[in-house]
Formats: structure tokens, C-alpha cells, sequence
């Protein structure tokens, strides 16, 4: 089923993709641990029709089928390439609890002889993968066994493509002083990539999109369409699992299209963007955060409510960026920090009415959290939104004195500007957890898991920032702050790479906080990389200033169906 084209926007329009994804300056699961007391909230927005009642259906006879086909597998080599083929078919929701039984089997094959000594380096790097991807800790030293006498990765590796491929998957997932992945990452990419000019056309474009695709940096599902056109494997089994795939795509594919028309309406309800002329109007490019983030089928009123901070996240940074006054600016913060709606009569009525979209949309959710939970968040959310509005006017008076500020100091109040921890904090209270005030105190001081998916995004910002800013407003990126600092000896270039070796480190944390971080559940886990994994889609540019890989993802995701048969 196609997803009609004007509702990837409010209003119809042949070219309705490229508007939505112009250049724009601005910030923006794993199941089976999360509550039983939440409840599947998915039915609200799945239209209920013949046709998909009967896609249901077969979709639970194969998740039976597929059930007891990985259970055979169980802790064999087999088991684990079913794990990896269920994950990139964005299908493994459905297996969680035979999943962690084989990954737990294996976990704990680890600390008895001879753990991974004697197996290829392919299964060697998959089961590395797949552990540290589930939370469990693998020394990175188990990948010593494939090193020469010299300490390299040698010929024997380099000619071992299948081995090449998932050491290079592998190595996404190292944390900050593991050398060996660092150097697994250098060899592997630098070989496959020179291996492929004698490579058959099609074991080419696989390793090509392994390169250009990593695994572990790719949200799953944007992935399916690809895997499923390319997945090889025992002909029976292959057979089941894309049948499974492309029943699960279609019904997903229906529920989101359900859970965009639910926010166009309330998009246009709420009339914000014909009172606010000036703030960008791109309600299905929010849409596809929570969509990235919250995949879980089960998460559809979250995710539809959690486009609306999102939206007021980009309407307010367009105030500041762009519209507002110095003077009206302090005047909107204090309003913000306040909450009060009785002192807002000294606000201009843009100000006055963005404010009141903001009380309501956080009381709305609050609201409905503390059904859900028996807890009301809404003193941590309006702090939060305290100090998003104060990290925006710090930059709006940068701008307006021309202030460079020292690169620390940018990045310090960068990580709050983002917008990001905001956002999570807002998902973390939709899945029930922060609720003790241990945890409360926690987010308030932006753990790491909050902390390196923002910084991941401000320096991506900056990165097409400095390159070319197409926005009226403006205010400032840390290339700018690093050539200053730097003095002459820094050139544009250097400024750039410092921010992508800063971005591979970023990523060193956020992986390391996955596997350290215990207060916070596998769920938000897989959800904060979910939002790190987004960043590059919607913010890699063309010359055009548009966002190619955002078109196609909302094109792959919501108009283009996958058919159920062969032609």
C-alpha cells in the first residue's frame, strides 16, 4: 500500500520530499526488557480492514514457524547468522526471548576452554558483535589470535573477504583505548575496498554497502528493503524469513503511515505555522526522529506524541535563531523558566502563542505519563525546557556580538542546544523509566547516554554548517571556535577532520555507555543509539542543500510497499 504523496507534507506539492528536506540549520528496541505493564498502544493508529487483518494472520503463523526454526538452530554457528539475518530484516522484535537464551549461551562459552581460540575469524567477529550489541562485554582481545607475527592483520586476513566484512562490522562497536579495533577498522576498510575492483559485480556492491552501511551505525528497518533483495542463505530458510520480512514491512509500513496522518491533523489543529509564519513547516521530517528512535511497533503513541516536543524544539530554535528580538528573547526565556501563564501578557503574541503550544503539549504528555506510570514528570520537563531555552540564549548573544566562544565552552552549552537531551528525557518518561528520584537526579545531570548522542549531532550540525549555512539566522559552529582557537596554524580542513575524529570518539562513549550503563534499561539503550544512528540522514547534505538519504528514507519507509508475491 503507497502511502499517498501530500501527506509527506501539509500541503501537496509534486516536489513535497525536497521541501521537506532543505537545507535547515537546527536539532533535531530492544523489547523484550521493557515493562509488561505497558500496553501495546500500536492499535490506535492501525487501520483495521480485511486486508491487513489477513496479513496478521500469516504474520503469526511465520513468527511461529520462524520460532521453532531458530530454536533448532539454538547455539550453533547457524543460530548466530539467523540472530544477525532477523536483525537486518528488522524482524528480531518478534524473538527476543530466544535471542538472549543463545546469546547468554555463548556469553557464557566465553570463560570456558577454548572460547573463541580455533573458530574463523567471520565467526570470531560475529559473535563479538552480536554480544556487545545485547549489552554483554567481549575483550576485544579475542581478534589477537588473527594478528602475524609483526602485530598486523596479515595477507591471510586480507584474503579472507567474508572474515574482512564482519571484522569491519565489528570494529564500529569498540570503545575508547581498544587499539585493536582502531586498527581492525583501518585494515579492513582500506583492504575490502581495494579488494573490490576484482570482486564479481555483486559480492562488490555487498561489500560496498557494508562500507558505507555499517551494520551497528544503520537504523535496521531503513536497511530491510536492501537485505531483503540481497539476503542469501539455505534456500528454505530464506525463503520463510523474507516471507515473515515482507509481511511485517507492510503492516508497520500501514501503522506509520496511520501515526503521520494523526500528527498532520494535529499539526494543522494546532495552527502554529499560519501564526508563525517564519518557522519551518516540516512535520514528516520530525516525524521520522520517533520513528527512527522508538521502532518497536508497540511505541505508536509515543511516537506521535513525541513529534510534538520535537516540532516545538525546531519552531523555538527558529525564535532565536531568526525572528526574535534581543530584548523579546530574554523576555520568552524567563517566561519558559517561570511557567506561568498569568506573566506572559508582556510577550508579543508570536511569543505568547508559541508559549502556550508549549504549557499544553507538556501538560498534555505529563498527563498521560502519569496515567500510564502513576508519576508526573512535568517538573523535570519544564526544567528541561528552562535549559534549552538558556542554552539558545547564550547563542543568540554570541551572534549578536560577534562572540567566538573558547571550543569547550561551545560544546558544553552545544549538548543542551541540540535539543537532544530534552527529547530523550521526554522518551525515557514515556517508557516508565526515571521515575525513582535517583534516576531523576541523574538525567538532570545529562548522563552519557543523553550526553553522546547530542554531541554526535551538534558536530554533525557543524560539520554541513561550515561548510555552507543556508539559513538567515546563524549562530556560530565549532569549526569556526577551533580555527579561532587554533590560531593561523589551523586550516578549514584540519578544523574538519578534528570534528570527525571527534564524532568516531563520540561514538567510542555512547558504545561504551551502552555496555556500562546499568540504571538505565536495553530499551532506551537501543533508543539513544537509535537517535546517534539518525544524525547522518538528516544531516548529510547535498550541493543542493537538500537531504538525499532523508527522501529516500521517507520514500522507502512510508510510500513504497514491498509486494508480498513474485511478479
Amino acid at each position: 500500500m503507497a502511502f499517498p504523496l501530500e501527506f509527506c507534507s501539509s500541503t501537496p506539492s509534486p516536489t513535497t520530499v525536497s521541501s521537506e528536506t532543505q537545507r535547515t540549520k537546527g536539532p533535531y528496541m530492544c523489547i523484550a526488557h521493557h515493562q509488561s505493564s505497558t500496553h501495546d498502544n500500536s492499535l490506535a493508529f492501525t487501520p483495521s480492514n480485511t486486508y491487513l487483518d489477513g496479513l496478521r494472520i500469516k504474520q503469526m503463523e511465520k513468527v511461529k514457524e520462524v520460532r521453532l526454526m531458530l530454536r533448532e538452530a539454538g547455539n550453533t554457528l547457524e543460530g548466530m547468522i539467523m540472530i544477525d539475518s532477523l536483525q537486518r530484516l528488522g524482524i528480531n522484535y518478534h524473538f527476543q526471548e530466544e535471542i538472549e537464551a543463545i546469546l547468554d549461551f555463548h556469553h557464557r562459552s566465553l570463560d570456558v576452554s577454548p572460547g573463541l581460540t580455533h573458530r574463523s575469524l567471520y565467526e570470531v567477529a560475529l559473535c563479538f558483535r552480536l554480544l556487545r550489541q545485547h549489552g554483554h562485554y567481549v575483550s576485544a582481545d579475542v581478534f589477537k589470535n588473527f594478528k602475524d607475527k609483526e602485530g598486523t592483520f596479515g595477507q591471510y586476513v586480507g584474503k579472507d573477504i567474508r572474515g574482512m566484512m564482519g571484522l569491519y562490522e565489528a570494529s564500529h562497536l569498540r570503545i575508547d583505548g581498544e587499539d585493536i579495533l582502531d586498527e581492525a577498522y583501518d585494515f579492513t576498510g582500506k583492504h575490502l575496498k581495494a579488494s573490490m575492483i576484482v570482486m564479481e559485480p555483486d559480492l562488490a556492491d555487498l561489500v560496498r554497502h557494508t562500507l558505507e552501511h555499517p551494520f551497528h551505525m544503520t537504523l535496521p528497518r531503513f536497511n530491510a528493503n536492501y537485505y531483503l533483495k540481497n539476503y542469501q542463505g539455505d534456500n528454505g530458510r530464506t525463503g520463510v524469513l523474507q516471507e515473515l520480512a515482507k509481511l511485517d514491512f507492510n503492516i508497520v509500513q500501514s501503522l506509520h503511515q496511520g501515526e503521520l496522518r494523526a500528527i498532520l491533523k494535529w499539526w494543522k489543529d494546532l495552527g502554529l505555522s499560519k501564526e508563525l509564519c517564519f518557522v519551518r513547516d516540516q512535520p514528516v521530517k520530525w516525524f521520522m526522529w520517533p520513528m527512527a528512535m522508538l521502532s518497536h511497533p508497540q511505541f505508536s503513541k509515543y511516537r506521535v506524541d513525541l513529534t510534538k516536543p520535537i516540532s516545538l524544539v525546531y519552531i523555538i530554535d527558529d525564535i532565536f535563531d531568526v525572528y526574535g528580538t534581543l530584548d523579546e528573547l530574554i523576555l520568552f526565556r524567563e517566561a519558559v523558566n517561570r511557567w506561568e501563564v498569568t506573566e506572559i501578557e508582556q510577550l508579543p503574541r508570536y511569543m505568547k502563542i508559541c508559549f502556550m503550544a508549549l504549557y499544553n503539549i507538556s501538560n498534555e504528555i505529563s498527563d498521560k505519563i502519569q496515567m500510564e506510570h502513576g508519576w508526573n514528570p512535568l517538573q523535570s520537563l519544564r526544567k528541561s525546557w528552562g535549559k534549552l531555552c538558556n542554552a539558545f540564549m547564550v547563542e543568540a548573544k554570541w551572534f549578536r556580538s560577534r562572540h567566538i566562544p573558547k571550543t569547550d565552552e561551545y560544546m558544553r552549552n552545544g549538548v543542551i542546544s541540540s535539543g537532544v537531551p530534552l527529547v530523550l528525557l521526554h522518551m525515557l518518561f514515556q517508557l516508565g523509566e526515571g521515575m525513582a528520584k535517583e534516576s531523576v537526579d541523574s538525567v538532570d545531570d545529562i548522563p552519557g547516554l543523553l550526553t553522546w548522542p547530542a554531541t554526535i549531532l551538534r558536530l554533525w550540525d557543524d560539520l554541513g554548517s561550515a561548510k555552507d549555512e543556508n539559513q538567515e539566522g546563524y549562530d556560530g559552529s565549532y569549526v569556526e571556535c577551533y580555527m579561532k582557537e587554533n590560531g593561523s596554524s589551523s586550516s578549514l580542513e584540519n578544523a574538519r577532520e578534528a570534528v570527525k575524529y571527534m564524532i568516531s570518539n563520540a561514538w567510542k562513549k555512547l558504545n561504551e555507555e551502552c555496555l556500562c550503563s546499568n540504571q538505565f534499561s536495553p530499551c532506551f539503550k537501543e533508543a539513544s543509539l537509535n537517535a546517534a544512528r539518525m544524525i547522518e540522514v538528516m544531516y548529510s547534505y547535498d550541493h543542493n542543500q537538500h537531504l538525499p538519504a532523508l527522501e529516500q528514507l521517507i520514500n522507502s519507509l512510508l510510500n513504497e510497499s514491498i509486494p508480498l508475491t513474485k511478479p
